[in-house]
Order: C-alpha cells, then structure tokens, then sequence
C-alpha cells in the first residue's frame, strides 16, 4: 500500500472515527487528539494484513477512547460546577446516507444523550455508541473490545435500559423543533419573561458550563419560574459587541452568543411535548473555542 493510498484510506474513514471518538469522550479536541493517534499507528501498521481497514481503524480508535475516558473520569470529578459536553458542529459527511440515519445520528450526539451516556462506564459507552449510532454487529464490537460477544450483549442491554429511562423524548420533527427553539432563544436573548414562561415546561431545568471560568450557575436551576427569571436577567447584562449566530449543534438547533466576534456562549433546549423541558447554556471558553465564528449571524 502506497503512502497516498494509506492517507486516502484513512481520509475516507476519518468521519466515522471522529464520531466514534466524540460520542465516547464528549470533547471534539480529545477526539481529535484520538483520531490522530489512529493515525499515526495506521501509518506504521502492517497494512498489507489488515483485511478490513475500517474494522481495524474503528477498533483502535475505541480502545483509545476507552483509555482516555478512564483517565477523564478523574478530571471531571474536580471540575467546577455542572459539566456538559463540548457543543460539536454537526456534518455526518458520508456516514448517513439517508434522512433516517441521519436522525439516528443526530439523536446519539445530542446534548441529552451525552449527557446520560456520562453516567455509563467506559465499556458500557463504547458498546451504546458502536451499537446504536453506527450499528456495528456484536460480533465485531466484542472484538474491537476483546470481550465475549455475550458479555457484549449484555453490556448493550445495560447501557440501552439505562439510556431509554434517562433521556428526554423528542415529540416533534424537526422544522417544529426548530421554530420552537428559535422562538424561545429570541425571547431570551430580548428577555421576554413573559414569552419565556409560555414556552417552558412547569419542571424546566437550566444547566450551566462554565468550568469555573466564567459566570454561570453552579448548580442547576430547576422550574420554570427560576429559568425563566435567571435568562431574563442575564439578558439585561449583554456581553460586550454581542452578536448571535444560529447553527446546528449536535444534530439540533442552537444559538451562538458572541463576544467582540468570539464565542461567549452556546444557548440550546431540548424540546418534549411542545415545551422546553432543558436549556443548556456553554461558557466554558475551551469548549467553544472550535466553533465557526467567520459567517455572518444571518447566514
């Protein structure tokens, strides 16, 4: 195998391997620093034995998920305040061909889901991810993680359970969902309390990340009449220069909050029911540093 055909190779998996690697790890530069260690022990394998590039690469993109989430379970425990996950830029590139896998993937990156997926151990989180996002066979799961493929049925029926009782159910389709949230995102943005509190569920919840480096809940805010008061006064303190941006983060809509042009905040909801049951509000400024901030708030 050629060098070009070994990066071509890489290249064409390499979607599949960052949403592999995100989906584990809920940080998109961890993920890349995983996928770069692919990579690099891609370029040295025996490639002319490896039967199945993608099977292989998938395997030891896992492996090394799996050993940097065991080594970031110990940082989260000293983080300040609610943790969430870094938002992430959806664009399955060539990894959902069609509108229903796309939702599939769109529901396994979700802000919910990732965030009960950090209650799951590694293993557990490994087994849901290969499964559900990206449907591997047990077979081949249990041989990306060296276990029995009962053990892996097993651990796929735990993680499955676990996730179903855990997260929100969506209710709407899309274009609802997202009118919805814009609707609500603007009524934050004016500080509309009266708006806010048409469109939050009565047990809505507020979570707040700011890793302790910039202002924002260090608990999470529960009922609507707190979420509500608490966006309508940070609406009356607007940060500096602020523009806003809608996009699409993980799988859904989202509004980007910037500051003198850099990222400030990602503001995003879950929907259920007709109602915003959920807002998430980013500020930690290493998680928003990735996010694309060179297109005009109106695009």
């Amino acid at each position: 195998m050629t060098t070009d055909t070994t990066t071509e190779v890489f290249e064409e998996h390499r979607p599949v391997l960052m949403g592999v690697a995100y989906r584990m790890l809920g940080r998109v530069a961890d993920a890349e620093d995983v996928v770069q260690e692919a990579w690099l022990r891609w370029s040295r394998a025996d490639r002319d034995a490896v039967r199945e590039p993608r099977a292989y690469l998938v395997r030891v993109t896992t492996r090394l998920a799996v050993d940097r989430l065991r080594q970031a379970q110990a940082r989260k425990e000293a983080y300040v305040g609610p943790w969430l996950p870094e938002p992430y830029v959806t664009d399955f590139g060539d990894t959902a061909p069609d509108a229903a896998d796309r939702a599939v993937l769109a529901d396994s990156v979700s802000l919910a889901v990732l965030v009960v997926l950090e209650s799951l151990s590694p293993l557990e989180r490994a087994v849901f991810v290969l499964r559900e996002a990206f449907g591997f066979p047990f077979g081949e799961i249990a041989a990306t993680l060296d276990r029995s493929e009962a053990a892996v049925r097993q651990l796929a029926a735990r993680a499955r359970k676990h996730v179903d009782e855990r997260r929100p159910r969506y209710d709407v389709d899309p274009a609802e969902r997202r009118d919805l949230t814009e609707r609500f995102l603007a009524a934050a943005v004016e500080g509309d309390l009266k708006g806010l509190m048409e469109l939050l569920a009565p047990g809505a919840r507020l979570i707040g990340d700011s890793g302790g480096r910039a202002k924002a809940p260090l608990r999470v805010l529960q009922t609507a009449d707190k979420v509500g008061r608490f966006l309508a006064a940070v609406a009356g303190q607007p940060p500096a220069d602020m523009s806003l941006r809608f996009l699409e983060l993980n799988g859904g809509p989202a509004l980007l909050v910037l500051s003198g042009g850099k990222p400030d905040t990602v503001f995003q909801v879950d929907v259920v029911d007709g109602r915003v049951q959920c807002v998430y509000a980013i500020r930690n400024p290493d998680k928003l540093a990735s996010l694309p901030v060179d297109r005009q708030p109106d695009e």
